[in-house]
């Protein structure tokens, strides 16, 4: 059996054809149906189920790797547990879920695997992905009408001391939440007038904050939508620990509510 060999690249190739590739890609992204900010479980499998469902679908995350906080489990421990019936989305895109016999209801995942199988899924379902990138402001017209976000380059903010680069704008039907902690455009609207105060998460109670995610994913401003940890950032309900079933149902609902309004436009 022969060694493989691989092709004789140019250089300047490499980089004619990534430049031509990117920003031919980018003209696309400009416009979207739906423009989610955080790339964690939650806005992973939302983006993944809208791009799926044929709306154009951008996924806009901050940090250089997609995946959130579900890279790992809690306190260095690589495990992560999941609750009944988020087993059943992992489920699907090929992640095994051991069920715990003692405690009803309750999965172990391995979180490499499934952050890995998440990010893959997503791209799988069409969605398109801007790393690095930071939201810094939001597309506000008149009446305060909401239509998409302001961004930059994430090493250009963190050298802005330094350096001055102005952003960009992405315009879109509708913005989503999903960036934890932080509800970084809900606070983005706090700041403009237009949302009282984020009071961030309470303190830790697991079945109580998985109950509120649920049942408080959804529209909190016009066009607006927050889902997963930034429901409970919003609404200052109790914080989860690594827990990250209501992280994947909020995100699956709350697609199906932004499918329903996209609908109805």
């Amino acid at each position: 059996m022969a060694t493989p060999r691989p092709a004789p690249l140019r250089e300047r190739d490499i980089t004619r054809h990534i430049a031509r590739e990117y920003y031919k890609e980018f003209d696309a992204l400009i416009e979207s149906d739906v423009i989610i900010v955080g790339a964690g479980p939650s806005g992973l499998i939302c983006a993944h189920d809208l791009a799926k469902m044929g709306f154009r679908t951008l996924l806009v995350e901050q940090s250089l790797a997609l995946g959130g906080g579900f890279w790992h489990g809690g306190y260095l421990m690589n495990k992560a547990t999941i609750c009944e019936p988020a087993n059943e989305i992992l489920e699907e895109i090929g992640v095994p879920c051991k069920k715990i016999k003692e405690c009803e209801g309750m999965y172990m995942v391995d979180p490499p695997h499934a952050t890995g199988a998440l990010v893959a899924a997503a791209y799988r379902g069409g969605a398109k992905v801007l790393n690095l990138t930071r939201v810094v402001d939001l597309i506000l017209r008149k009446d305060g009408i909401l239509e998409g976000i302001v961004v930059n380059n994430t090493t250009a903010e963190m050298a802005h001391d330094t350096i001055h680069v102005d952003p960009i704008a992405l315009e879109s039907k509708i913005v989503v939440d999903a960036t934890g902690h932080d509800a970084i455009v809900v606070e983005l609207l706090h700041k403009r007038n237009l949302y009282k105060k984020i009071p961030g998460n309470g303190a830790m109670w697991v079945s109580r904050s998985e109950e509120e995610i649920m049942d408080r994913t959804g529209e909190v401003y016009p066009n607006c939508f927050v889902i997963g940890l930034a429901v409970a950032a919003v609404y200052g309900t109790p914080r989860m620990g690594p827990a990250f079933g209501s992280m994947l149902l909020s995100g699956r609902y709350g697609a199906e509510l932004i499918k329903k309004k996209l609908k109805q436009e």
